[in-house]
């Protein structure tokens, strides 16, 4: 079976702010991983980074507060979330993994494009998401969910959440 590709479902702001081509950086082995967090001065490499994991299944990464539709250059993804790395006997580890991406809205099984790219890029992760977030879509008003505690209700307008993954329904509603 293929993974799932997302597309971006997020606002059309940030959407337009994005720049085709990709921005994020690939890391393809450990090494690239070294070299690149070296070079991010900005950030601290203890602090969560954001990441997507493209359709050729590459692992791209971005500093925090990058959007991940600017890390994928606009494309779709079939993972995306923040990540953080440690310092474990002279390598660097995932020690923290989510797929937290209010603008690609991953469901959970995105984990397994997810730990493949970390497995092709010879990384050492957790056995899934470490902050695992639900995401629907409300078929009444449209607005994006994040569920908590099974609670599978409209934070805005109050209707009933599919319990499947639906970000990418399209169009209006039917009450």
């Amino acid at each position: 079976m293929n993974p799932r590709e997302y597309r971006y479902v997020g606002p059309v702001e940030i959407l337009a702010r994005a720049r085709p081509g990709r921005l994020g950086q690939a890391v393809g082995s450990h090494d690239d991983l070294a070299v690149w967090l070296a070079g991010q001065t900005a950030q601290d490499p203890g602090e969560p980074f954001t990441y997507v994991v493209g359709l050729d299944g590459t692992l791209r990464l971005a500093p925090q507060r990058s959007e991940h539709v600017a890390c994928a250059g606009r494309e779709p993804v079939l993972g995306a979330g923040e990540i953080t790395f440690a310092a474990s006997g002279g390598a660097w580890t995932v020690s923290e993994i989510s797929n937290q991406s209010t603008g690609y809205c991953p469901d959970l099984s995105s984990w397994t494009a997810v730990a493949a790219a970390l497995d092709r890029a010879g990384l050492e992760h957790p056995p899934g998401f470490t902050h695992p977030i639900v995401f629907r879509r409300c078929r009444g008003c449209r607005q994006r969910n994040i569920v908590k505690d099974d609670h599978y209700v409209c934070a805005v307008c109050g209707d009933s959440l599919p319990t499947a993954w639906n970000m990418d329904e399209p169009g209006p509603s039917s009450r």
